[in-house]
């Protein structure tokens, strides 16, 4: 069976990335430092702890397994955080991979699959967001991730590298299944946030302006499910097969925006229940639309999403966040919404 190393594989994206490698034949080996991970989403292949910047311990690690590919989602992504610290997301996004990237080269491992981000874009000036679209971001944490695509380009034109990045917008649901949802602590994603209100867990859901030049006066983005980005991964990993040498960037999305009081009222309808709102000044930097422009996925890797009524999507979040707590490897709960 071949085999996959996937760091931050017991990540939200990274581990259900890890059930669709499975469900695709290959074996799945996590690495990850369980900083923001869970030892519990780690279900379908064998577990590995270690962090991106020793480069010894990967370099153990790809030695073990010898794996065909590299997919790599370990990073920092609170967008606040790397405002105040951009030390620590250059130090672990940046420097962590040119780690990992040295580990490879070392072992001969020649593909890499890379979680990027359409933060990677800044504030649009076209929308829906076309993969050519010029990228300037506004944040650490976005241009992290851009110098990480810009260090993939050119290490497939020096060292014949097959790398593929791939910028989705705001992933979203959980597992069909139910085994492996999203779990983050602290939790800045809209959604599990809607769910939490409507539980209680919330006092209410805060809405960060409702002023701008959209239908409703609230910010809209492309919601695209976890597990079609998961699907996608496994796409892009199938094409480089042949392709040695090459770097390529697709954008994953379902091409449509929902707005903040969309969703809410999405969950409402989901829940059943009442989701006590507040409108909240906005946040800066939060661009009106965020919404993908996906044809190059579609042409190229012959992806597209697959579940993309935002009820479906929503409705799939709401059946995680009402499973047990799940514990994390030292025994303690871990939040799972």
């Amino acid at each position: 069976m071949k085999r996959v190393l996937v760091t931050g594989g017991a990540g939200y994206v990274g581990s259900h990335a890890c059930k669709a490698l499975a469900d695709a034949g290959y074996e799945p080996v996590v690495f990850d430092n369980l900083v923001y991970g869970h030892e519990w989403a780690v279900q379908w292949g064998p577990f590995e702890q270690g962090d991106i910047l020793d480069t010894q311990a990967v370099t153990q690690v790809l030695e073990r397994y010898r794996p065909d590919a590299v997919m790599h989602f370990a990073a920092y992504a609170y967008v606040g955080e790397s405002v105040t610290d951009p030390e620590k997301y250059y130090s672990n996004n940046v420097g962590g991979t040119l780690s990992l990237l040295r580990a490879m080269r070392e072992l001969g491992v020649n593909r890499f699959i890379f979680s990027s981000t359409c933060a990677t874009y800044g504030v649009p000036d076209q929308v829906p967001i076309p993969v050519e679209h010029e990228q300037a971001p506004i944040n650490p944490y976005g241009r992290s991730k851009l110098m990480i695509e810009q260090v993939m380009e050119d290490y497939a034109a020096a060292y014949g590298m097959g790398a593929c990045a791939l910028r989705y917008f705001n992933a979203a649901g959980a597992d069909p299944d139910g085994l492996i949802g999203e779990s983050h602590d602290p939790e800045t994603h809209l959604i599990p946030n809607v769910l939490r209100a409507a539980t209680g867990d919330l006092e209410y859901l805060s809405i960060y302006g409702d002023d701008y030049d959209t239908t409703d006066g609230t910010c809209v983005r492309d919601y695209i499910h976890v597990t079609d980005l998961a699907d996608a991964h496994v796409l892009a990993m199938q094409h480089l097969a042949s392709r040695e040498g090459e770097f390529a960037a697709f954008n994953l999305g379902t091409e449509s925006g929902h707005s903040v009081k969309a969703i809410v009222d999405a969950a409402r309808r989901v829940t059943g229940r009442d989701i006590p709102v507040r409108i909240v000044p906005r946040r800066a930097g939060d661009p009106p639309v965020l919404v993908a422009d996906a044809t190059l996925a579609r042409q190229v890797l012959g992806w597209a999403p697959r579940l993309t009524a935002i009820d479906d999507i929503v409705g799939t979040a709401w059946k995680w966040h009402q499973r047990p707590v799940p514990q994390t490897g030292n025994g303690k709960q871990s939040q799972n919404a």
